[in-house]
């Protein structure tokens, strides 16, 4: 179902790593289908990765392209990369990078959501989680929230 990495000596097979990547990593680029004019359509974007259910969460608008294009197809790949390291004189670059395949589900119950908000909020605000929770009622009508169940990964590197 899913293309072989082609460089096989690039394949990061690190579970702990790949792990802490989708963890850790600042945001990602989520890359859905085309839009109505026929253009593939991909977003930097804030996300948090469950370990637990092995889902990563967003959280956006209740309107808009992105969930447009959702529900067309809900099949998307998301991508982080880790440290990068240009080498000048050998015309090359050290990398690491993380590529989950999956369905997003934009239709989470309100405890999931709220499940998706707090995980969001301890990544980016960890300092701030009784506040967050104040925050999330405020503008609970005003946000959305997806999911990607994770179907496939792949990772690779070059150190």
């Amino acid at each position: 179902m899913f293309r072989e990495v082609r460089r096989q000596n690039r394949i990061l097979e690190d579970e702990v790593r790949i792990t802490e990547l989708l963890q850790t990593s600042e945001y990602g680029f989520l890359s859905l289908g085309t839009t109505e004019n026929g253009y593939a359509y991909g977003i930097p974007i804030s996300y948090a990765f469950d370990k637990e259910s092995n889902s990563l969460y967003f959280h956006c608008a209740p309107e808009g392209q992105k969930l447009d294009i959702l529900k067309e197809n809900n099949k998307v790949s998301f991508c982080v990369v880790g440290v990068t390291k240009p080498i000048a004189e050998q015309f090359t670059t050290l990398f690491e990078s993380v590529i989950v395949f999956g369905k997003a589900n934009t239709g989470l119950s309100d405890d999931e959501k709220r499940k998706a908000l707090h995980l969001l909020v301890r990544k980016y605000s960890p300092d701030y989680e009784e506040l967050g929770e104040k925050y999330m009622d405020k503008s609970w009508s005003r946000t959305a929230t997806f999911k990607i169940e994770i179907e496939h990964i792949t990772a690779k590197a070059k150190y």
